[in-house]
């Protein structure tokens, strides 16, 4: 039996973030992981997804501005491109950064045994003097349709790292996966059905980022299909997909993209009268409720499934181990969110109709993204729009959706204007410098009527 202050379940971002922090803090920290150190982000989620998305938003923008030709997308140096940003599924590149802060990666599946105690495969038995923490993730949810299961479809694991194009490709569902995936395999030459059983793409944002989303996706050749569900899955050699018109879609690959379920089945969670399979509920410091020295940070809680979003709670959950407690501001809406599409869209704290419904006395303004000097420079045809939700009672931004191309990078300022709440006034004189996009934010607030 080895003994730490802390043990980490769990090697993904999250896991990785608060094991380093306390690590770096002079704690004795053990991370256990039974995969790859990185988690699926790095391997099999958002890291090999931008890799196939950029080439399509490059050559959407050489197409924009004259004096370029590149031609065709290269299929096999895009696949070979991902590759090497997924290191080829080996994980050494990370280890040197936990070996810098002392921390020891003990490799297998941990599981909770008891108060402080951490069972690795039943191989290894390792006891925490300060704290657990649980960074598992989540996997992809395949639902109960008939015959779906037994039909082995793709998820988001199969889809980022396929090694080859399939000829046809179908897509159950509309959110985030759903549409960064149509638009990468479809750029590369697959023909692709999206069904989607709701009446808009990317539901949880603002209808016209759905709408340019879904005008992007159908301009590429995408039979999207909305309203409509699967009611059976058959295969043979290819899947035959009946839906709830009568239509049936035939296609070489099927991908479910229907969301995530925490990893809270076979970690022991059970032991402490917790229910596996559902999201491990925590306080805004990252403590389970009922168990001072449990934390569980990342997809694994279901309050903001993000990469991003589980690094910081690495950081509150390291900071309330050390004794430094900072309680966490940003979270649910206030999560910062970006769709690698083209074009993309950037999204932060409450889209309009939810400040609605908060009860909040808001006001919107909208303007051209690209409307601007700034915007001559991505080309022309660019689409895009960008809206503030304004609280009118504070005056400040409660939320903010930024479209079009390239804007994951301007999404930080409107994060910082939702989180730190700065008032209009003093927005005012934040001054875009010229000629960039930024200036997007004057158009704003002359907008507004300032």
């Amino acid at each position: 039996m080895r003994e730490f202050d802390v043990v980490v379940i769990g090697a993904g971002p999250a896991g990785e973030v608060v094991a380093g922090r306390l690590g770096e803090r002079g704690l004795s920290v053990a991370i256990v992981e039974e995969s790859l150190v990185g988690g699926d982000c790095s391997y099999y989620a958002c890291m090999p997804s931008k890799a196939l998305l950029r080439p399509v938003e490059l050559a959407n923008e050489v197409e924009r501005v004259p004096g370029l030709d590149i031609g065709p997308i290269d299929t096999a140096a895009v696949l070979a491109r991902r590759d090497q940003v997924i290191n080829n599924f080996d994980d050494s590149a990370h280890l040197p950064w936990l070996e810098e802060r002392d921390v020891a990666l003990v490799r297998g599946r941990g599981r909770i045994a008891g108060r402080l105690q951490v069972e690795v495969e039943g191989r290894e038995s390792l006891t925490a003097r300060r704290a657990v923490v649980v960074a598992t993730g989540s996997r992809a949810l395949v639902p109960d349709i008939p015959g779906l299961r037994a039909a082995k479809p793709w998820t988001s694991r199969n889809v980022t790292t396929a090694r080859e194009v399939p000829p046809r490709l179908m897509i159950l569902g509309g959110g985030v996966v759903a549409v960064e995936m149509s638009q990468a395999w479809g750029a590369l030459g697959s023909k692709i059905t999206l069904v989607h059983r709701g009446e808009r793409l990317i539901k949880r944002e603002e209808p016209f980022a759905g709408e340019q989303v879904l005008d992007a996706l159908r301009e590429l050749g995408v039979d999207v299909r909305l309203g409509r569900s699967a009611t059976g899955v058959a295969r043979d050699e290819d899947f035959a997909v009946t839906l709830d018109d009568g239509s049936v879609v035939e296609a070489d690959q099927l991908l479910v993209a229907f969301g995530r379920v925490p990893r809270t089945h076979g970690i022991g969670v059970e032991t402490l009268g917790l229910e596996a399979g559902k999201p491990l509920l925590v306080d805004d410091h990252m403590r389970v409720p009922g168990h001072d020295w449990l934390f569980a940070i990342g997809d694994v809680n279901g309050r903001a499934l993000l990469t991003h979003m589980g690094k910081y709670q690495g950081r509150i959950a390291a900071d309330a181990i050390l004794g430094q407690a900072v309680p966490l501001r940003s979270d649910g809406a206030r999560s910062p969110r970006v769709i690698f599409t083209d074009p993309q869209v950037g999204a932060v704290g409450l889209t309009l109709a939810a400040a609605k419904e908060s009860g909040l006395n808001v006001r919107h303004v909208d303007v051209e993204t690209s409307g601007n000097a700034g915007g001559s420079f991505v080309g022309h045809g660019a689409r895009g729009t960008s809206r503030l939700v304004i609280d009118e009672d504070r005056r400040v931004v409660v939320g903010a959706t930024i479209t079009g191309a390239e804007v994951a990078e301007a999404l930080h300022a409107a994060t910082i204007a939702v989180v730190a709440e700065v008032s209009l006034d003093d927005l005012w004189h934040a001054v875009p410098s010229f000629p960039t996009r930024s200036e997007l934010w004057l158009r704003l607030l002359e907008g507004y009527g300032l």
